[in-house]
């Protein structure tokens, strides 16, 4: 049954129903999921995860269905959402690399801009101690309650560098905290920027009895999955029910989504509604994931749209809709802003948008090892021990090595352009082969065009090439600005 979702969804086209003149400095809550597959959400017809609370976020808002992850894996995802940019070009090449500080960041943008900016859950971009050059308050949070990696229940965090332990179930524990946030910005009439990252339902699986529930005819195994998927709704539930209590809904843009695909391998958990490939690929189960956007003062009515989107689109988003502008305007971006297609008058893409998944192999960050020292330290009054080994340079000097011979780019690459996607896949012997789908017509991938469509190969090749040129010069620093005094 996901397997037709996935195919009736590839024909969708965006609603052409205006939304009206957007409210000024809206209030923003970014939401990402850890690992959730496109169809591990109800309102897509699957029947396995109970998801009441995004199911009527889908039933009132803007439901985006062709909307992809930056990258196959968290960290680059997450690194694209603050700086609308492809994570290649600052070097956040796999899972556990880092922010650097030389990005601009939407909460920077927000904050000089006279809005109050947290981050609540997973980070997974850097050093969450106090004085990181990359913690969450050297990018532009002022408050902050993170973690390294994913987490589950009764974690340690870091609240602005010290660690606390913090008793509840994982995601409700981020809403929690983002709660409290947004009553002190209230108080203080100031808009906001809320940025939650849960850390479910990334493996292991530790749902609790209240959220496994619903999923008692299951295997123990499924239950704990799917009982972290029910963990996220219901803690979006009570983040829905705080807004509207606070009178402050309608006024306040929620944008849910994932970092990536479900699990990646034969024994990964979750679905990816029908589509190739898993977490990990950059097929459309690697990189398209479930979103939505609630804002009831923009949106209505509740709409649908198959217009390409991704979460390089983000901060475009988010500083047009503040009126706030990119303040490097200079600096290359690879996404655009999503404001048309909110008022309902994009009905395409204007811009192609380019994936990298350049090899690099991931950095283990292990949240609970990591904040249990630091808690340790702390208490016992010792100098923590170091957070993470220095992060590694070989892969962006491989890549600009590459780059500057003019030798061809190892990683498997793709490009969408309106309902096409090109993936660019070299070999060992340093051969690459193309594979060419139509998106619409077949968003499972399934049928290869390249063959047939030799002209159109061409055509796309050469623009995403181009693309990765100018990807590896952000890379190399052409245009970095000076690395800022915070």
């Amino acid at each position: 049954m996901i397997r037709s979702i996935a195919v009736v969804l590839g024909v969708l086209g965006a609603s052409t129903a205006r939304a009206g003149d957007l409210p000024e400095r809206p209030n923003v809550i970014l939401c990402m999921a850890d690992d959730q597959g496109f169809g591990d959400v109800g309102y897509y017809g699957n029947p396995t995860p109970k998801t009441p609370n995004l199911d009527a976020m889908a039933a009132s808002g803007l439901r985006l269905d062709r909307f992809h992850a930056a990258a196959p894996v968290c960290s680059p995802t997450r690194g694209s959402v603050l700086t609308g940019r492809h994570p290649n070009r600052f070097g956040c090449f796999s899972w556990g690399y880092e922010l650097r500080p030389e990005e601009v960041t939407v909460a920077e943008a927000l904050r000089s801009a006279g809005y109050a900016t947290g981050h609540f859950g997973k980070w997974h971009l850097g050093s969450v101690r106090e004085g990181g050059a990359n913690n969450p308050g050297a990018s532009g949070f002022e408050t902050w309650l993170s973690t390294p990696n994913f987490y589950d229940n009764d974690p340690i965090l870091s609240r602005e560098g010290t660690a606390v332990p913090v008793e509840g179930e994982g995601s409700m524990v981020a809403v929690d905290a983002a709660i409290e946030f947004i009553d002190g910005a209230v108080e203080e009439d100031r808009p906001f920027l809320a940025v939650i990252w849960f850390g479910s339902p990334h493996n292991p699986h530790q749902a609790t009895e209240e959220t496994r529930e619903p999923y008692g005819d299951l295997s123990p195994r499924l239950r704990h999955y799917y009982g972290e998927v029910t963990g996220i709704d219901r803690a979006m539930g009570r983040l829905r029910e705080a807004l509207r209590d606070r009178g402050i809904a309608e006024d306040t843009v929620v944008w849910y989504t994932s970092d990536n695909g479900p699990q990646g391998g034969s024994g990964g958990l979750g679905s990816a509604g029908g589509l190739k490939g898993r977490k990990g690929t950059v097929y459309e189960g690697g990189l398209r994931v479930p979103t939505l956007i609630e804002w009831p003062a923009a949106i209505p009515e509740p709409r649908a749209s198959a217009v390409t989107g991704g979460t390089v689109d983000i901060l475009p988003t988010v500083l047009e809709l503040a009126g706030v502008e990119y303040p490097e305007p200079g600096r290359p971006l690879d996404g655009i802003s999503l404001v048309p297609l909110i008022e309902g008058t994009m009905t395409e893409r204007p811009k192609p948008m380019g994936f990298w998944d350049y090899p690099a192999p991931g950095r283990r960050t292990p949240s609970a090892e990591i904040m249990a020292a630091l808690l340790g330290a702390q208490r016992s009054g010792k100098a923590p021990p170091r957070e993470l080994p220095p992060e590694p340079t070989g892969p962006a000097s491989r890549l600009i090595e590459a780059f500057e011979a003019g030798e061809e780019l190892p990683g498997h690459s793709a490009w969408i352009d309106g309902r096409y996607k090109l993936h660019r896949i070299p070999g060992k012997g340093g051969e690459v082969s193309f594979e060419l789908y139509d998106l619409e017509a077949d968003p499972g991938e399934v049928v290869d065009l390249a063959d047939s469509q030799p002209d159109r190969v061409a055509e796309l090749a050469e623009a995403l090439v181009d693309w990765q040129g100018s990807v590896a010069r952000s890379l190399r620093g052409d245009d970095d600005r000076e690395a800022p005094d915070r």
